[in-house]
């Protein structure tokens, strides 16, 4: 009788073992749990870029897939655009300034904890909890930015296209000297 006991416990710990083990296998760039949640397409005049949203950030995460069901981000520009650091846009009027008309609380939920590591897309914020539409990809680690500004998803298809549109030209207000445009956001699953 103990012999089947411990072999049912045996059993248990290889299954616990190797759902981890798959865990640490199927990471990804930036070290966080990718959900089977919402993909987004940003199509731009530079390529196209593919986010995977973070299923365990309904408010941030369902915004921004609400704003792309609604067209919200087609025609959008990047307007701000600062190599070796992010790429801002989701301003409806290209200025920096606007949004969509209200603020989301900031959530900081994310079970593989917010970091605003290469290639998350993070809510971009005047101060504590005034998000709205504004995102931007970050192009290298900026973690200094993990307590200000949610990471909601990452790139999964794209980087390259992130890179290039980091490389372009600027003006001395991080603003691109030939507009980098989102021809078309929309959701893919």
């Amino acid at each position: 009788m103990h012999l089947k006991i411990w072999g049912y416990i045996l059993i248990l710990i290889l299954v616990i073992g190797g759902l981890i083990g798959i865990g640490k296998i199927t990471g990804n760039m930036t070290g966080k749990v990718i959900s089977s949640g919402t993909q987004v397409k940003l199509e731009t005049n530079h390529g196209n870029i593919v986010i995977q949203l973070y299923d365990d950030m309904p408010v941030t995460a369902g915004n921004f897939a609400k704003l792309v069901s609604e067209g919200f981000y087609d025609g959008v520009i990047f307007h701000r655009v600062i190599e070796g650091f992010m790429i801002q846009g989701g301003d409806p009027t290209g200025t920096g300034r606007r949004g969509p008309g209200y603020t989301i609380k900031d959530e900081f939920t994310h079970k593989g904890g917010n970091k605003n590591n290469r290639g998350t897309i993070s809510m971009a914020n005047a101060g504590p909890n005034t998000g709205g539409s504004q995102f931007f990809i970050n192009l290298v680690d900026n973690n200094y930015l993990d307590s200000k500004h949610p990471a909601f998803g990452e790139v999964i298809h794209g980087m390259d296209v992130v890179d290039k549109i980091a490389s372009v030209q600027t003006d001395s207000e991080d603003r691109p000297l030939e507009e980098v445009r989102i021809i078309r956001a929309t959701i893919l699953k």
